[in-house]
């Protein structure tokens, strides 16, 4: 049977046996190249999790800590950590659940990489396609808290770092919430219930660390927000703490009230952006709301102040607003404590979360704000009635009881330091605490800033006195916290001169989520027509396709212009003054909205008042009526007169006249 032969094709054309050999040998070489690089990276995988922890030999080890020193390096860059989250390179989604993979290598790859999404989450914009891994992160968290931290017989520098990171987290799930973009994830709010219910029954084991305990409170109230809406049924704080604030919910409805001290100081944000004229008005409005601070609802109030502080780092008004702000909610919560004995108060036991939150930001004011005097404002006060050494050190136990005459942090410190005992209310030593804690953070913060060597000698002096005059174990807590925190051994007291590495990820405060959350409250409140208030997934296009688009659509501009133009225009129809600009409209659409809104609050304000005036009017004619039957009584008994008081009695001729005439039919 003959064979057939398949012909051979020469695909290298016409060429000497040589050269084909060689040229094969470099298309193969160049084969292997493209192969070797499509094959994907080096990924965390649970078998390199669970060698990494076990592993006991020093080379295998030094082995696999460069593996993760490598992948460090690629996540910094997929997180974009120099670019604030931005860049073709960032795929922030992915990189959040890869690196929470990588924190669970023990050691300083924990550290690390625990440090670096912490300073993701606090700087990374808002996207709709961030919310199935903010779950993610959210459930591994919480897991890590509940299973494993609560664990230990002792407090562990991760336990800060989870706290401060499910912060973050659960403030972004919220800001989602408010925009009504969680309707679609009810199934991953039911996975977080067993965890928030071990988170609600731990809270005692962190009452000792406020810096840990008002993260906690934070992310129980946000969920407790979120659940009784979106999950009427299934929410376990519908059952532990939140009956009666569930049966006030209409279950056909999901809307959430907005305080309206949030939205006033979301708009002085906005007035402080745009450089408004409407400010002043808007700040007038905000300290007119003052008493909504004192409401039991306080996640509105912790943002208010959050947007607020964000805005006093630009403008001394907003500073000076929000100190006042402050002042007066401590006065009237205080006030009101102290009078538990006369009968009924409101219960205030939350209101340290608000005060907690306050000496942050003011902290974070005094780090970075634009100027200086905002700065000096926030750490010293407004009030130049006291010398500098009184202002700077804390009173001592046996000196008087202060009055609060400043909110700043040293007028905070000498007032808190003035009322702390053993039986002193929460409100004070947890205050005392978080300004003690702050201080040795800041001190840290400012290390090798020669522009700052003011402010760091004035921490410096007031933790050294407080240090060496306070016996108070809670407040010795808050030092040994903070410096457990920095993950530092040495002392920050005596470690003056030495420079702070400039790592990026090593983030001790929270730099930019404010300003985040402001910019998205302002578009949710303040929306404009070209732009979405918060990007959805289906219509995220890349800044190339952006560019295509913008220039045809340019082009289509120019060329329907070119037909429409007029030929023979006239005088009367260029108008007699310049069209305003795009700031200008801006703020006044802004007073527009503002005044329109504070008309109906004096509407409302006016109704009100006439419903009291009108019940006092009431009241008045009933309590005249009353005296009168009372006086017509006391006449029938001693003169035995029906009549009223100068009334004729009948004359007997009309009374024989009326007898006389015929009865009507």
């Amino acid at each position: 049977m003959p064979v057939k032969k398949s012909p051979v094709i020469n695909r290298l054309g016409i060429i000497a046996p040589s050269y084909e050999k060689l040229l094969r040998f470099n298309l193969q070489n160049l084969r292997k190249r493209r192969s070797s690089k499509s094959k994907p990276p080096f990924s965390i995988t649970t078998e390199f999790i669970l060698k990494f922890n076990g592993t006991k030999n020093p080379k295998e080890k030094e082995e696999l800590l460069e593996l993760a020193r490598k992948a460090i390096i690629r996540y910094k860059r997929k997180l974009g950590l120099r670019t604030l989250g931005t860049g073709k390179h960032v795929c922030l989604p992915a990189a959040w659940v890869e690196i929470s993979y990588l924190a669970q290598c023990k050691g300083e790859i924990q550290d690390e990489a625990l440090n670096m999404l912490y300073s993701s989450l606090d700087h990374a914009s808002f996207g709709y396609d961030h919310l199935p891994a903010l779950f993610f992160l959210a459930e591994s968290v919480l897991y890590r808290l509940c299973c494993d931290a609560f664990l230990k017989p002792y407090l562990y520098s991760v336990e800060i770092k989870l706290a401060k990171i499910a912060y973050l987290i659960f403030l972004r799930i919220f800001i989602y919430f408010l925009h009504g973009h969680l309707e679609s994830f009810k199934q991953h709010l039911l996975r977080l219930q067993p965890y928030l219910y071990a988170l609600y029954f731990s809270e005692e084991s962190y009452y000792n660390y406020p810096n840990i305990f008002s993260n906690i409170q934070f992310v129980l109230k946000t969920m407790e927000i979120i659940c009784t809406r979106q999950l009427l049924s299934g929410s376990i704080f519908s059952s532990v703490e939140n009956n009666m604030q569930h049966k006030n919910i209409d279950s056909d409805t999901e809307w959430y009230e907005m305080n309206s001290l949030l939205w006033h100081c979301v708009a002085a944000w906005t007035c402080v952006q745009k450089d408004s004229p409407q400010l002043n008005k808007v700040l007038e409005h905000v300290t007119f709301l003052k008493t909504q601070l004192q409401k039991k609802c306080w996640m509105d109030s912790a943002l208010a102040l959050l947007v607020l502080g964000e805005a006093a780092k630009l403008n001394m008004a907003c500073l000076k607003t929000l100190m006042d702000l402050m002042r007066d909610f401590l006065l009237s919560i205080l006030s009101v404590q102290n009078q538990k004995e006369n009968g009924k108060v409101d219960d205030f036991s939350w209101a340290w979360n608000i005060v907690y939150s306050y000496i942050t930001i003011l902290t974070e004011i005094c780090l970075y704000a634009t100027i200086s005097n905002l700065r000096k404002a926030a750490f010293v006060g407004f009030c130049d009635c006291k010398s500098s050494k009184t202002c700077i050190l804390p009173m001592d136990k046996s000196e008087e009881q202060l009055e609060l005459r400043e909110t700043s942090i040293l007028g905070l410190l000498n007032y808190f330091s003035s009322k702390m005992s053993d039986n002193c209310d929460k409100v004070i030593w947890i205050g005392y605490y978080g300004l003690v804690y702050n201080l040795v953070k800041m001190l840290w913060e400012l290390q090798g800033d020669e522009e700052q060597d003011g402010l760091r000698t004035q921490i410096w002096q007031t933790l050294q006195k407080t240090k060496d005059h306070e016996k108070d174990e809670r407040i010795q807590n808050a030092i040994t916290i903070s410096q457990a925190e920095l993950n530092d051994p040495i002392d920050p007291f005596t470690s003056y001169s030495k420079k702070v590495s400039s790592n990026v990820g090593d983030e001790i405060f929270s730099k930019y989520i404010a300003w985040r959350i402001a910019n998205a409250l302002s578009k949710l409140f303040f929306p404009s027509t070209d732009a979405c208030v918060l990007p959805l997934q289906n219509t995220l296009i890349k800044r190339d396709q952006m560019k295509y688009l913008n220039k045809n659509q340019d082009s289509m501009k120019k060329k329907v212009l070119h037909f429409i133009v007029r030929e023979h225009p006239s005088v009367a129809d260029f108008p007699m003054f310049p069209y305003p600009d795009f700031f200008t409209k801006a703020d006044e659409e802004l007073a527009r909205i503002i005044d329109h809104h504070w008309q109906k609050e004096q509407k409302i304000r006016q109704k009100k008042d006439a419903i009291c005036e009108a019940e006092e009017r009431a009241d008045k004619e009933l309590e005249e009526k009353k005296h009168f039957k009372e006086i017509m009584k006391k006449r029938e008994e001693k003169l035995h007169k029906h009549t009223k008081p100068y009334e004729l009695p009948p004359r007997p001729e009309d009374i024989s006249l009326e007898k006389k005439r015929p009865p009507q039919n």
